[in-house]
């Protein structure tokens, strides 16, 4: 244990919301190696498998700003708390239905109680600790490990049954409702109220908006990835769990190894171009593949990409946001998971109509796009984050910029 961890006063509430993360992550990913079992057993077709993805990240999108809202006045405790609960009776009542709608409509439940839990986690972290580094690299080692851990748990339960995943998702998340309510805190400081207009403020900042696109059309991709490859792959259940098992620990890698280490090098906005470029590759691979081998093996890449990209967006989000850090994350969660909830459904629509290779190729297009505005955006995204893209050389909006009188006081 180092220094820093050994002083912080609030150790047992921080690593109980950080265990909490992890919970709520490996949630989120549980799903996966069981989509083509709940299919072939509730008689759903490809887009009703791939609404339980869409309900789930719809309902947390929408839930984010009155969530994050709903901390000024009832403190962070009460409302993850909620959250955690939430979700555990989403969970528990999940393994129980016996009709794909109903299953959705508890994913939306599920969504809620997310929304609610991530809303206020990392703030609450930041609150509680003396120095922030730390927890923030403990909170996205809980998200790299819940998505590595969350499939493996599907799988080696779904073999038994579909609906014991969901079981045993909702007694982990009991276990942290108990935890939340016995080991959590509010920090001495109330959070200040937040008005529905202070949310929105941040996308009156032109970096603000240029990373928004980019990553609407990141998570659209990613949930492209995560909701439609498992039924591409026509895998049994178990072997599924091991290949996104494999994924979710390149996506911690990405996360907890080369992300930040990269941004360290070339600046977080060089990295996350970077990142979306190869990934971009990556969905061409598995558009054009027909090995399942060789599919496998470029999924994993992909997670290692995902994994860069999500360990600099939010940093960025905070960059170039306002610097109230609730009402910034809140308008950058609702873009987040706001543009991501269509692409399942629209996954499974167009392999049904199309072909099963069909949503890669939208996948591609839509990632393009985010790279058009990337390379038009990326020198404001730089500049307000104190960065220099590697290309501003050959941009003279961007070098004009550069040798402006406060953008040098901002570098000194």
């Amino acid at each position: 244990m180092s220094a820093a961890t050994r002083e912080e006063p609030h150790r047992t509430a921080i690593y109980a919301t950080a265990l909490t993360a992890f919970f709520a992550i490996a949630g989120i990913a549980v799903v996966d190696p069981i989509l083509p079992v709940i299919g072939s057993s509730l008689g759903a077709s490809t887009w009703q498998i791939e609404l339980l993805f869409t309900a789930y990240i719809a309902v947390m999108a929408l839930g984010m700003v009155p969530a994050v809202m709903s901390t000024g006045r009832f403190g962070y405790k009460k409302v993850l708390t909620a959250g955690v609960s939430v979700v555990a009776v989403a969970a528990l009542a999940a393994s129980a239905v016996g009709g794909i709608g109903q299953l959705a409509a508890l994913r939306g439940l599920w969504g809620l109680g997310n929304a609610m839990f991530f809303a206020t986690a990392m703030s609450l972290l930041v609150a509680l600790a003396r120095q922030s580094e730390w927890v923030v690299e403990l909170f996205e080692t809980c998200v790299g490990l819940g998505f590595a851990v969350g499939p493996l748990i599907g799988g080696l339960l779904g073999r038994i049954s579909w609906r014991v995943p969901f079981m045993a998702c909702g007694v982990l998340m009991v276990a942290a409702a108990v935890m939340s309510v016995s080991r959590l805190r509010d920090p001495d400081e109330k959070p200040s109220r937040l008005r529905l207009t202070d949310v929105f403020a941040s996308f009156r900042k032109p970096a603000f908006i240029a990373l928004c696109a980019l990553t609407a059309t990141y998570n659209f991709v990613f949930f492209v990835v995560l909701g439609y490859t498992p039924v591409a792959l026509h895998l049994s259940v178990v072997p599924l769990g091991l290949v996104f098992t494999a994924w979710g620990i390149g996506l911690a890698f990405g996360i907890l190894v080369v992300g930040h280490r990269l941004a360290h090098r070339i600046g977080a906005v060089a990295t996350v171009g970077l990142a979306v470029l190869v990934l971009t590759g990556c969905l061409v691979g598995l558009a054009l593949s027909t090995s399942t081998t060789v599919s496998i093996v470029v999924l994993v890449v992909a997670g290692i990409c995902m994994g860069i990209c999500n360990a600099n967006l939010t940093d960025l989000a905070l960059a170039t946001g306002l610097p109230d850090r609730r009402s910034t994350t809140g308008a950058f969660n609702l873009v987040r998971w706001g543009f991501a909830a269509p692409a399942p459904v629209i996954s499974g629509l167009v392999a049904e109509h199309v072909g099963l290779k069909a949503p890669f190729w939208v996948a591609v297009v839509v990632l393009g796009v985010g790279l058009v505005v990337f390379a038009l955006t990326s020198h404001v995204m730089a500049r307000a984050a104190g960065e220099k893209t590697l290309w501003s050389r050959w941009n003279a909006g961007a070098r004009a910029a550069e040798l402006t009188p406060g953008e040098a006081m901002g570098e000194i």
